[in-house]
Formats: C-alpha cells, sequence, structure tokens
C-alpha cells in the first residue's frame, strides 16, 4: 500500500511543466485572454518538457510546424467556399493524409485542431487566426524549453549508475549460484536486462544539454559509455559460463578473488589437475572479476 501511495509524489519535472503552463498563460494573457489563447500556449508549454534538449526541440519544431500547416489547409478550404461541416472533414482527411504520405511519427492532431477551427471560423479572418495561434505556440514552445533547460534541467545519469551498480549486485550473486555446489547453471537473462537499461539511460543522457556543466556532462558520458562497454563484455563472458555442460573447479585464486568481493563459494570440490573445463571456467571468472574491478573503478573516479 505504501509503495502504490509513493508514487503520488510530485516531481521536479511536474512542477516545471506547472510553471511553464502557467507563465505561458500570463504572458498571452496580455494582449487579450480567450480560449484558443490559453490552449495553444499550453500546448506548446507541454509540447517543450521534453526529457532531452533534443526531444524538446523536435517536439517544438513539429508543433509550430503543425499549427502552420493546418492553417495553410484551412486558409485553402475556406477559399473553395465550402459549408464548415464538409470542409472540416475533407480538411481532417487532408492533413492525415498528408502526415501518413511523409511517414511522419508525430500527431496530426494539433494540425486537425487548427484546420477545423478555421474551417468554422465567424469572428475573424483565417490570416489572423493563424498567425495569433503560431505566436500563442511560439510563446508557449519558448517558456517551456527556457524553464526545461535552466530549471531543474534532467539529467539521468544518477539512474545510470545505479543501474550499473544493481547489474554488479546480480553478477555477484549469479556467481554464488554458479558455485553452490550443484550442476545447474544460474541465467544471465537479469544481467542482460539491466545491460538493456543502461544503454538506453545512455542514449538519453546523450541527448541531454545541460548548459552549466557542460565539460563535465561530456566527461560523465565519456566514462559512463567506458562502464557499458566493460559491462557488455562482463556480461558476455558470462554468457560463455552460462553455456558450459556445468562448472569447472575453482583454482584457490579465484575461490579468495570471489569471497572477497562477497561471493558465498559453497561449492567444496578441491582442484585437482586441471581439466580443459576447469581452465576455461576459471578463466572467464578472472575475467569477469578483472572487468569488476575496472568497472567499480571508473563509477568511483567519476
Amino acid at each position: 500500500m505504501l509503495k502504490k501511495w509513493s508514487r503520488l509524489r510530485v516531481g521536479p519535472r511536474t512542477m516545471k511543466t506547472a510553471l511553464a503552463v502557467t507563465l505561458s498563460i500570463i504572458m498571452v494573457s496580455f494582449y487579450g485572454s480567450s480560449t484558443s489563447n490559453l490552449i495553444f500556449a499550453t500546448i506548446g508549454a507541454l509540447s517543450a518538457m521534453g526529457a532531452t534538449f533534443k526531444e524538446s526541440v523536435s517536439s517544438s519544431v513539429s508543433q509550430i510546424a503543425a499549427v502552420v500547416f493546418g492553417a495553410l489547409a484551412g486558409v485553402l478550404l475556406l477559399s473553395l467556399h465550402l459549408p464548415p461541416l464538409p470542409a472540416s472533414g475533407i480538411g481532417v482527411i487532408v492533413v492525415i493524409t498528408f502526415y501518413n504520405l511523409l511517414r511522419l511519427k508525430i500527431s496530426p492532431t494539433l494540425a486537425c485542431i487548427v484546420v477545423v477551427t478555421i474551417c468554422n471560423l465567424t469572428s475573424t479572418t483565417p490570416f489572423v487566426y493563424a498567425m495569433e495561434r503560431i505566436w500563442d505556440t511560439a510563446i508557449g514552445l519558448l517558456v517551456g524549453m527556457l524553464i526545461n533547460l535552466f530549471i531543474f534541467p534532467y539529467d539521468n545519469s544518477k539512474q545510470i549508475r545505479n543501474t550499473i551498480y544493481r547489474l554488479d549486485k546480480e553478477l555477484i550473486l549469479y556467481l554464488e549460484d554458479m558455485f553452490d555446489g550443484d550442476e545447474n547453471l544460474p541465467n544471465v537473462n537479469k544481467m542482460v536486462t539491466s545491460l538493456d537499461e543502461i544503454n538506453h539511460g545512455l542514449k538519453i543522457f546523450s541527448d541531454q544539454k545541460l548548459l552549466y556543466h557542460r565539460k563535465k556532462q561530456r566527461n560523465d558520458l565519456h566514462s559512463l559509455w567506458d562502464c557499458e562497454e566493460k559491462a557488455r563484455q562482463l556480461v558476455l563472458h558470462l554468457e560463455i559460463l552460462s553455456a558450459l555442460p556445468f562448472p569447472g573447479v575453482l583454482n584457490p585464486y579465484n575461490r579468495e578473488r570471489l569471497e572477497r568481493n562477497g561471493a558465498k563459494i559453497r561449492d567444496q570440490r578441491i582442484p585437482a589437475e586441471p581439466s580443459e573445463l576447469d581452465v576455461v571456467t576459471n578463466f572467464h571468472v578472472s575475467q569477469v572479476l578483472d572487468l569488476r574491478r575496472e568497472l567499480i573503478n571508473g563509477l568511483r573516479e567519476n
């Protein structure tokens, strides 16, 4: 129950979004508040609150383009002197067809709203309405972009590091399971999932623009990609271990290293003349432990 209620936490991004919407509404209200002013300014502010700078810019460009295209389509349909109802239906078809033709991944919703509104205008000219909506949207986008960049800029590097530390804990559990005294080999899928999360998080981090710490961001990104590469190599060695018919016997050096790293080894087999399986097992265990040391050192130095 407590875990369920913990999701109701109001985070910085939620507060930033509310602030962007509020400021956008205040700004557009200076030249006459109307429903359209508020709606388009709000849409602009919300669209600019992407997790990364690249995402925010892409969303802002798509919103402005949607308003412009919807306005042009609406003006064109009005020039044909069609009644409002059929003009609205044809306008929606035109917009959606155009988006599909260009294989745009963005939603045509805003462009459809603009074209339908223009087709049903009674109080102002289409050109004036179009320019006002472009202006309202631009204000919302600008306010949202500035707030997104300068107030609590999104930084997921901490989450990436936490995922790497989680992978490290999974690694110790994996090695304990491998050398628990039976011939059953553990599954590496959990660590592969963690590795995918690290990779996905780094792609997001690489799209961020932390203006105050640009040099630090580059250094962090380089360091974290280096950690990701070591983690990938580490998981590759574990996958090879998982493909063995059964675990080989640990040599004293690797046993001591594993125990020093916190693993509880219950396999009591005594090393004798090493078999090929023992050699392969100890090689990959040694590589895993070397990579783990480099991985943890890389995180601590950053």
